[in-house]
């Protein structure tokens, strides 16, 4: 079990530094919403205006998720694993999937961006991120240990929420496009939330050890917990309070953030996939930080919850959301991907389940994983 909650105490000065991302944050807002809201959406704008917009959004968002995922992480040390990861996991997913909500119905409505954000963020998880995270830990412990229960859980709900939501619509005939049909949309919301929630019961209750760190020496997989505690570190509700407030400039800024992208992609002429990458960098940047740090720690089962979790709630909760979203607003929802990014789904997928078939890991493992995410951004642009 997790050990002692340390005690909140930081000083004012500290309390005032560790949250001027939220500061910085209301002030974009003010300046974007009130100062110059027409200079988001002008097709007349300068490519150089229009980029550094971009930058300053894109960076001050940024800095608002990293923030979120610190208040999440804190709250990880005051509850104990794995909720910790279940609240960071949800925050940004939330995230998420207000981002892809955005722009969705920003400018011309698109209806690929929600299932290109969604494949753009397991290429960046399942191969990026893992990848990294497995070299990372290779490096510093050679051969770290993971609980193969929990990984194998993991990707016994991802496979068939993948297969199922973004290759099937593509063959199904009561269609004429990759659109899925009322039934099948029902079907897909109902198969996806009750899976997610039974995977959040196992998680959290019926075998709460599966998802926890194993001591490398003990085969009763002891769980090991070295979390330190920030110098920020403050209550649960003071935590949780300042994880929603910080979370609503990321919502405000992105619909400009979504107007620059079209605006953008127009002037430079480049393929529409690059919104869903855009929105992935910027989702799963801290998530990325925080698994890497965990798998240099050795802590790779804490990486490898990150990781996983996060491509599990992508499928789990943005699908559905996506769904619905589309139906509220009579957009034509596409979900089933083409062909070559059909081959590099199943391909990651494959790879996954050779790479978590034992309880150690290698560079190896991450370096084949990082050849799949190259081969998939060189696919974006030929």
């Amino acid at each position: 079990m997790p050990t002692t909650r340390p005690r909140p105490n930081p000083s004012r000065s500290t309390l005032l530094r560790s949250e001027l991302a939220l500061i910085v944050g209301v002030a974009t807002v003010l300046i974007t919403w009130l100062a110059i809201p027409n200079w988001f959406d002008d097709p007349a704008a300068t490519p150089v205006r229009s980029g550094l917009l971009f930058a300053g959004l894109f960076l001050v968002i940024l800095w608002s998720a990293f923030s979120v995922v610190r208040h999440a992480d804190c709250l990880a040390i005051l509850l104990g694993e794995p909720l910790g990861t279940i609240i960071l996991t949800i925050a940004v997913i939330g995230i998420e999937v207000t981002m892809i909500a955005t722009v969705m119905l920003t400018g011309d409505a698109n209806p690929e961006v929600g299932r290109d954000t969604m494949f753009s963020v397991l290429m960046l998880v399942l191969n990026g991120l893992v990848g990294l995270t497995l070299i990372v830990g290779g490096l510093k412990h050679r051969e770290p240990v993971f609980n193969l229960r929990g990984a194998n859980a993991y990707l016994s709900v991802l496979i068939p929420l993948a297969v199922l939501g973004l290759i099937l619509p593509r063959y199904t005939t009561s269609t004429t496009d990759a659109s899925a049909s009322l039934l099948l949309s029902i079907f897909l919301i109902g198969m996806c939330v009750t899976l997610y929630g039974v995977f959040l019961g196992v998680q959290t209750m019926r075998h709460r050890h599966f998802f926890t760190q194993p001591d490398a020496g003990d085969d009763d997989l002891d769980v090991v917990d070295e979390h330190h505690p920030p110098a920020s570190l403050r209550t649960v509700p003071v935590h949780a309070v300042l994880l929603v407030l910080t979370m609503v400039p990321v919502v405000l800024l992105s619909k400009k953030l979504a107007l620059l992208l079209d605006v953008g992609i127009v002037q430079l002429g480049a393929p529409t996939a690059l919104v869903g990458l855009v929105v992935a960098i910027l989702v799963l940047t801290p998530e990325g930080v925080a698994a890497v740090l965990a798998a240099k720690g050795n802590q790779m089962q804490r990486g490898i919850n990150i990781c996983l979790g996060s491509a599990l709630a992508t499928i789990g909760l943005t699908i559905p959301a996506v769904i619905i979203v589309g139906y509220m607003t009579g957009l034509r929802v596409q979900l089933g991907l083409d062909r070559m990014d059909e081959l590099l789904l199943v391909l990651t997928l494959l790879v996954s389940m050779v790479t978590f078939a034992s309880g150690r890991t290698n560079i190896l493992q991450g370096g084949v994983h990082l050849v799949v995410f190259l081969a998939w951004i060189v696919l974006i642009f030929d």
